[in-house]
C-alpha cells in the first residue's frame, strides 16, 4: 500500500486548495518512481474514511499519558506555543491507525519515527486484551519497525542537529523530489557544514 497521508498533513497550517494539488502530484510522483497500480495500491488517505474511523476507535482506548511522551509533538509545540493544535497531538494514533488498518508486520520508518511505532504496537496490544483477549490469531497484529542502518536520519541541509523533513519552512533545508539537477547542486553547495577536518561516521558530534 501506499498512500498520501493528507490528513496528517492538515495538522499543520495549510491552503486546502494547495494540500489537494500536492496530493495528486504526489500519486503522480510514486507513479513517474515506478509503483506499478496493478501490483499496488496507491489512494490519497482522506478518500478512504476506515482511516479517520479507526483513529477514533483508538483515541478512545489509548491513554493521554501515553501521547504527552511524544518527543516529536513536544519539539513542534514548542515552535507553535499556544497556536499548536489538538490534531498534532493526536498525530500518533492517526498514524496508528494507519498502520493497524493493514495489519502490517513490518513497518519501514526512519530513526524518528521509531516512537511512534512503538506507540501503535502498545495501542494494538491494549485493544486485543480488552476486547479479543481469548480471540487468536489477534484482532490488531503489533507491527515492528523496519530499520536499514544507511539513511536511517537524513539531517536537514540547514541545521545538521535537526533531521530533514519536508513540513519545514525553508526549502533550502531539504532536498525534494521534484528538484532539477540545477537546484539539487545549488542546496547541496549552501549546506551547512563543520569546520573539522576530514571525514567521520557516527560520531554524535557531528551529526
Amino acid at each position: 500500500y501506499f498512500f498520501v497521508v493528507d490528513l496528517h498533513a492538515i495538522t499543520l497550517p495549510h491552503n486546502p486548495k494547495e494540500l489537494a494539488d500536492v496530493s495528486l502530484k504526489t500519486v503522480a510522483l510514486y507513479l513517474a518512481a515506478g509503483i506499478d497500480p496493478k501490483k499496488s495500491r496507491i489512494f490519497i488517505q482522506s478518500h478512504v474514511r476506515a482511516h479517520a474511523e479507526l483513529t477514533w476507535l483508538l483515541n478512545c482506548i489509548t491513554p493521554m499519558g501515553w501521547l504527552e511522551r511524544m518527543i516529536q509533538f513536544k519539539e513542534k509545540a514548542r515552535k507553535q506555543g499556544e497556536n499548536v493544535s489538538v490534531g498534532l497531538f493526536d498525530y500518533p494514533v492517526l498514524m496508528a491507525a494507519d498502520i493497524l488498518l493493514y495489519q502490517a508486520e513490518l513497518v519501514p520508518v526512519g530513526e524518528d519515527q521509531t516512537q511512534h511505532l512503538e506507540l501503535a504496537r502498545n495501542i494494538a496490544r491494549r485493544f486485543n486484551d480488552q476486547f479479543a483477549k481469548r480471540v487468536r490469531p489477534r484482532v490488531l497484529r503489533e507491527p515492528r519497525a523496519l530499520l536499514v542502518e544507511s539513511g536511517a536520519r537524513v539531517m536537514s541541509l540547514e541545521d545538521g542537529s535537526s533531521k530533514m523533513s519536508k513540513s519545514a519552512e525553508s526549502d533550502m533545508s531539504r532536498i525534494n523530489l521534484t528538484d532539477d539537477a540545477a537546484t539539487i547542486r545549488r542546496k547541496i553547495k549552501r549546506c551547512k557544514t563543520d569546520s573539522a577536518v576530514g571525514l567521520t561516521f557516527d560520531d554524535p558530534d557531528r551529526p
